[in-house]
């Protein structure tokens, strides 16, 4: 019975603890660059002539100006970017623009991204192609969410009092290292709490669904079949597998939901990836147990198709309680953070299953 604990606890920290936090982490350092860019462009003064001088851009989209900063600033997190519609005046230009941030591929999703690409493009096709990639990725969200505030905007109709687009425009300067420093810190620590908060009450939760309840024998994907996360992928795997998604990937999926970035500590548990000594270490680790993945008839689940059609959800698909939480405060009623929810989660799953079910009629 001892040897079993501690085996169990062996396995908590290395496959629970280390595996889904640390599969996170190590993903840090980039987004603390994003969030050093964003900074940069504050602080100089250069943002707010970049509202200005995108005004005549987001009126195609039916917005004005004012929705720039808030849309931009959901690069990095489309929380602070909804708390930053408070500045339009328009109250159903406000509400367009709470609808389609999300659609800005924020930090949260470039571990997923990091991931899936390499796996999509080895470095050995040319780490440009992986760069295209990634910069098509964001070009479509960005598209996506202007074509669908065009269309939203205009079932809305036209304010009462037509606002108008005013904008202080502050001096350039030098950027300010003080405060940009504060701002990366900042961000950078939510993220590490966030981390230590969400994501590791759900690597533990993930790591004791696989593991209990045991099976009899030593067999490790017997184990897994047997036990609680693979009794949940049983009955995922129906409904994810027309996108070309296996059970596993689709609890990683649902998982997710509480925070985009799971996904990767998700995957991390189920793939059963254990103790890395470093960064890459880690990363190699779980693509390789994912390029070694099949499905019972032996094909491999990760395929380029299954790879794009993953990417093409997580571009869409609204994984992001906090950021619902936030939309219904500032819009006043869960209604409207219900409808976007689900709206964009049926998004997702249509354009990934269109993707998927096409490619397979045309032979990719």
């Amino acid at each position: 019975y001892k040897r079993q604990a501690e085996g169990d606890l062996r396995s908590l920290v290395v496959d629970g603890l280390i595996g889904g936090v640390g599969g996170v982490l190590v993903f840090l350092p980039q987004i603390v660059l994003l969030f050093l860019f964003i900074g940069l462009l504050e602080s100089s003064g250069y943002m707010a002539r970049a509202a200005f001088l995108m005004d005549a851009v987001m009126a195609r989209a039916g917005l004005s100006g004012k929705s720039f900063l808030p849309l931009f600033s959901s690069y990095a997190c489309a929380i602070p970017g909804v708390l930053a519609t408070r500045t339009i005046d328009s109250a159903k230009e406000r509400l367009v623009t709470m609808f389609v941030a999300p659609w800005m591929s924020c930090s949260a999703r470039l571990p997923v991204y990091f991931l899936i690409i390499p796996l999509l493009l080895h470095e050995k096709e040319g780490t440009w192609k992986q760069a295209l990639v990634l910069f098509g990725i964001y070009t479509l969200g960005t598209a996506t969410a202007f074509i669908v505030a065009r269309l939203l905007r205009g079932r809305l109709g036209e304010d009462v009092s037509p606002g108008h687009f005013l904008l202080e425009l502050p001096p350039y300067r030098k950027p300010q290292w003080g405060y940009i420093f504060r701002h990366v810190v900042e961000r950078a620590l939510s993220f590490l709490k966030k981390a230590g908060t969400v994501i590791l009450g759900l690597s533990i939760l993930l790591w004791a669904l696989s593991t209990y309840p045991k099976s009899e024998g030593d067999d490790p994907a017997e184990a897994l079949a047997h036990s609680g996360m693979g009794r949940i992928g049983v009955v995922i795997e129906p409904i994810v597998r027309p996108l070309g998604f296996d059970g596993r990937m689709g609890t990683a999926i649902l998982t997710s939901f509480a925070a985009r970035e799971v996904f990767v500590s998700s995957m991390a548990i189920l793939y059963r990836v254990g103790e890395a000594d470093g960064e890459e270490e880690a990363r190699n680790a779980l693509r390789d147990q994912l390029s070694a993945a099949k499905w019972p008839d032996g094909r491999p689940i990760f395929t380029g198709l299954s790879l794009v059609s993953l990417l093409v959800f997580f571009i869409f698909a609204l994984q992001c309680l906090p950021t619902s939480a936030v939309v219904a405060r500032e819009s006043g009623s869960w209604r409207w953070a219900l409808g976007q929810f689900f709206f964009m989660t049926g998004f997702a799953y249509g354009a990934s299953l269109v993707i998927f079910q096409v490619g397979k009629l045309i032979g990719f």
